[in-house]
């Protein structure tokens, strides 16, 4: 038997039917269903990390260090093996089925010392859950990485979450335009009009912040727990002359101060606060609001059974996240006072904007790995190409949640009909 034979058996003790990849050993042997995706192991090194780390993150920290690739397109054969274990299922090896694999594992020169971790970071978060000091290490893990890196990587509004898509299909519309549509489809949802006051939750680099200033003349006031991200944004406060709109204040949700705000926005940022912690935010975010003043929440979304983002993204890019399924989330809203009067979906706008950041990561690649290094650039490539694929296949999905605190006497000030958000779809 050839190595990648040898392989190809140890392989089949983890799925019910015929593997869904084909291999090619670090010898050039290559074994495994003609037309499958092509997995090829560098070093045995690859296979002794999935001895020490089987499952996900084994495989992800052996694709980070490079000691594992998938020749040709990623995202196509995550997709293919997707399938392949929704349709035939995965096995779990029994005790001879493991000795039978250590000692194939032997014969191939596996056997060893656990490998080094990769170059890139895992997040070390210490401390209670969701406590101020936790949150603020497991924001600065993600957001901290590098505003040069997100510059690089995002559309120059730095908008970091999902864009609106309006016009798809037109060959000039871009990714900056999708974003520019998603600010201005916020904007008007929350009724913004000159000096409004509003409140943005995790305003990230600023994009909806600045936007609403310029635009809408509301005046605002911007909150991150990201260092890096509260001196870029006041950086740009003052370069666009907007400080007489703008306040940015670097602090954790439970310690934002004041109330009567028009409006208040989270976008993508209810994901980092905690399950337990939620309905706690959800009364704040009441208490932050006037009567009849607006909450918009853009958040993502997963099933009942799948809280996290998985072993992978949990340890290199977002730890202590956690989603629910969407009606969970309104629930929540409605529980503390607020009265949900829109949820648009936006998952296949999400795809189409991860896949934007995926072709500027591989049209810029030697860029990104100057700047970060290439463990840190696989890590992001295996991010995106995985989450592209979630919200493609309706594992993730994305929404806009609007919702109104009413008066005591039930007066909500929304308007009869929506018409006015969408018109012109969606240029001001």
């Amino acid at each position: 038997m050839t190595t990648a034979d040898r392989l190809t058996d140890l392989l089949g003790h983890w799925f019910s039917g015929p593997p869904p990849v084909r291999l090619r050993a670090w010898d050039g042997s290559e074994s495994g269903p003609a037309g499958a995706p092509l997995v090829a192991l560098r070093s045995p090194a690859a296979l002794r990390r999935l001895l020490w780390q089987p499952g996900e993150l084994g495989l992800a920290e052996a694709y980070i260090a490079g000691e594992l690739d998938i020749e040709g397109d990623l995202s196509a054969a995550l997709s293919h093996v997707w399938r392949a274990m929704r349709s035939q299922g995965t096995a779990k090896p029994g005790p001879r089925e493991l000795a039978r694999a250590a000692a194939t594992a032997a014969r191939l020169g596996a056997l060893g010392p656990r490998p080094p971790a990769p170059g890139a970071a895992r997040a070390k978060l210490s401390g209670r859950l969701h406590s101020a000091a936790r949150d603020r290490a497991a924001i600065s893990h993600h957001y901290d990485l590098s505003n040069d890196f997100y510059a690089l990587l995002l559309d120059e509004s730095m908008a970091y979450s999902c864009g609106y898509w309006t016009r798809p299909d037109d060959p000039g519309y871009t990714l900056a335009d999708a974003q520019r549509d998603k600010l201005e489809l916020i904007c008007r949802k929350l009724g913004l009009t000159g000096g409004a006051r509003l409140l943005d939750v995790g305003c990230g680099w600023g994009s909806l912040a600045l936007y609403a200033a310029r635009e809408h003349k509301a005046q605002v006031t911007a909150v991150t727990l990201a260092q890096e991200q509260r001196y870029f944004v006041a950086a740009r406060v003052a370069e666009e002359g907007l400080t007489d709109l703008v306040e940015v204040q670097l602090r954790h949700w439970r310690d934002i101060e004041g109330g009567g705000f028009d409006a208040v926005s989270t976008v993508e940022m209810g994901e980092h606060v905690g399950d337990a912690e939620y309905p706690d935010f959800t009364a704040k975010l009441h208490g932050l609001l006037r009567p009849r003043g607006r909450l918009l929440v853009q958040q993502m979304s997963r099933g009942a059974h799948a809280p996290g983002g998985g072993a992978f993204i949990e340890n290199y890019i977002a730890p202590d996240m956690h989603m629910r399924p969407v009606g969970r989330t309104v629930a929540l809203l409605e529980d503390a006072g607020l009265e949900v009067r829109s949820v648009q979906a936006l998952r296949e706008h999400y795809t189409r904007t991860i896949d934007a950041w995926g072709d500027t990561l591989e049209g810029r690649w030697e860029e990104f790995t100057a700047l970060v290094g290439e463990p840190t650039a696989r890590v992001w490539r295996l991010y995106l190409a995985g989450s592209a694929l979630a919200f493609a296949e309706h594992r993730m999905g994305v929404d806009q949640i609007l919702a109104v605190r009413p008066t005591l006497e039930g007066d909500s000030g929304m308007p009869g009909t929506p018409g006015s958000w969408y018109a012109g779809e969606l240029r001001p």
